[in-house]
């Protein structure tokens, strides 16, 4: 896939045995910007307050979250400390409101390194980026 091009994310919730698989796609966008969505939409997904194991193999999203980057951008006016603006600023901020009510531990993983959930968010988003390709020939 080209970046920015089509896109797609994944994201797997397991809570008690239980999964909920959930995804999207959008025709033109970037892999950052997959990447929040799927974190995103995750944590908006969550109906109560949760103790959560968080990963990704996104160190943009993971690190922007468990070393405070997003929350100093936002204190500086989405700007980061070398005074540029802050890219995806819209998602930063949905991301941030989500992730607010709960206890979370973050947890980077290496992408393509034989994960299984970390596997399946890859071949959901690649399916649902896909169908632009279809539609496009």
């Amino acid at each position: 896939m080209s970046n920015p091009g089509p896109g797609g994310w994944a994201a797997i919730l397991v809570c008690r045995g239980k999964e909920k698989v959930i995804i999207g796609s959008e025709p033109d966008t970037t892999n950052n910007r997959m990447e929040l969505l799927g974190a995103i939409s995750a944590f908006e997904a969550l109906k109560r307050p949760c103790e959560v194991s968080f990963c990704s193999d996104s160190k943009y999203v993971t690190d922007g979250l468990s070393q405070g980057w997003a929350k100093e951008w936002r204190a500086r006016g989405w700007r980061r400390a070398d005074g540029k603006p802050a890219l995806n600023t819209e998602l930063w901020s949905r991301l941030l409101d989500a992730v607010e009510p709960h206890k979370i531990t973050y947890n980077w993983i290496k992408g393509h390194a034989g994960h299984p959930y970390n596997e399946r968010c890859d071949a959901y988003a690649r399916a649902e980026a896909e169908q632009y390709q279809k539609e496009d020939t």
